[in-house]
């Protein structure tokens, strides 16, 4: 049992400060409230699970973002879409400035439907379709990051037929590997994305496009991880990107105007988890690059950056409701709380996947009970669904009762499943006490239309 006993009932129920979203609040009776809305209020109005944004938090976020990367040098500043998207979050994200990121056919099919100008999308993807490139093209998409030589092919030929020149960047991987969970480790040499710097691959593939009319090589694209905390990493990659494309200059005399150095930052989901200032840390990007720039005597590129958990991420929480609380004896004195609710991996397959940790809360009441350890779990047929490992929570805790799970804007409703047929979650936005619904709630019957013989 590492998580250390809080000291009294009123220490478990407080909410950690860059945990939670910047307007949460608890109310007289106890009962959390995000965006000015009691979670008791839209549960009753949107039903359970549910994911709750604050929308003024997440627009505070995307300015903030776009503020501090513009003013280390960012040409260019976009939203991470994988993160969480529908047309809603698009256009707010756009309205405060950012571009988006897209990483599909669908993610780019939500942009456009939402307005999204095409000069300010960028697409992703380490297997592009034929026809997710065409679509790209079809809407105007300022880049294209290039990420294996099948890729140059596919979009010098459909940029031809469109009677395009397409802007690309090149994806490089430099053998940098983030202080981060292995699978969401992306610059080490043994993955999938992108052509190597050290093999000669991502020269090689400099060398194709620039044959290429229908192609405009624009710059170079870096991305290290997700969920970083250290800068170093960042600095590494950064360096290593300017000593290639001083190689470009030297030997192919091409110049890059743009390094797109990614995302990644983190995000605070439990108390003494220390992210990055964003500020800070883009200050010491922008930093790195000039300096590596002039010390090899290039010009220094236009940056380009794509946060989005750092976004999305801390801007929600998910609300579910209890439905059994069950004491397990561990032996040795020591007892476990199960206590199931109403989602679980279906609606976070985070803590299953990448051993998650978040922070966890009673929301719709107030309790001045002993805190007992629990482990809030889901209700599938699976004995890894897990949604909070470890958490001290309220001893009278009972089925009715809410809980609310910090952080759970970012890859949680966008990876969520049907597992047992659940279906998804609603997601409902709140500001200045109205509530706005994002993504409605699934239902068996939507389930069902995808069943010819039901």
């Amino acid at each position: 049992m590492s998580l250390p006993r809080p000291a009294s009932a009123e220490e478990a129920s407080r909410l950690v400060p860059g945990v939670w979203p910047g307007g949460c609040h608890r109310n007289p009776d106890g009962a959390l409230v995000i965006g000015g809305v009691d979670v008791r209020d839209a549960v009753s109005q949107h039903g359970s699970p549910l994911f709750l944004f604050d929308e003024a938090d997440l627009r505070h976020r995307a300015r903030s973002y776009r503020a501090a990367y513009v003013d280390a040098g960012a040409r260019l500043v976009y939203y991470a879409a994988k993160a969480f998207l529908a047309t809603s979050v698009a256009r707010w994200v756009t309205e405060e400035g950012l571009g988006i990121d897209v990483a599909s056919g669908g993610e780019l099919a939500v942009a456009v439907r939402a307005g999204v100008p095409g000069d300010r999308l960028l697409m992703h993807g380490n297997n592009k379709s034929m026809a997710e490139i065409e679509a790209a093209i079809a809407a105007g998409v300022g880049r294209i990051v290039i990420d294996s030589f099948e890729d140059i092919v596919r979009i010098a030929d459909a940029a031809g037929r469109a009677g395009v020149v397409q802007p690309v960047l090149l994806r490089v991987t430099v053998g940098v590997e983030a202080h981060t969970h292995e699978f969401i480790a992306t610059a080490h040499e043994d993955q999938k994305f992108g052509l190597s710097v050290t093999s000669g691959a991502a020269a090689e593939a400099v060398r194709r496009i620039a044959k290429l009319p229908t192609l405009s090589l624009l710059g170079l694209h870096s991305h290290i991880g997700s969920q970083i905390f250290d800068a170093a990493g960042f600095e590494v990659a950064a360096a290593r990107v300017v000593a290639f494309a001083e190689r470009l200059w030297d030997e192919q005399g091409i110049e890059v105007e743009e390094v797109n150095l990614g995302g990644g930052m983190g995000i605070a989901y439990v108390d003494g988890d220390d992210p990055l200032d964003v500020a800070d840390m883009a200050h010491q990007i922008g930093e790195i690059v000039g300096k590596e720039c002039a010390a090899v005597g290039i010009p220094m590129p236009a940056l380009a950056f794509e946060p989005g958990r750092a976004i999305v991420g801390p801007s929600a929480v998910t609300v579910y409701e209890v439905g059994t609380v069950k004491a397990v004896d561990l032996g040795q004195g020591l007892v476990r709380t199960f206590v199931s609710v109403d989602g679980g991996m279906s609606d976070n397959i985070r803590t299953a996947l990448y051993d998650a940790e978040y922070t966890v809360t009673l929301a719709s009441r107030e309790s001045s009970a002993e805190p007992v350890l629990c482990r809030v779990v889901g209700k599938h047929c699976e004995s890894g669904d897990v949604v909070v490992r470890d958490a001290w929570l309220p001893g009278d805790l009972a089925p009715g009762d809410l809980l609310a799970v910090a952080a759970t804007g970012a890859y949680c409703r966008s990876m969520a499943s049907n597992y047992n047929y659940l279906p998804r979650p609603a997601v409902v936005s709140s500001r200045d006490g109205a509530m706005q619904v994002v993504l409605r709630r699934e239902t068996l019957e939507d389930l069902m239309r995808l069943d010819p013989g039901a």
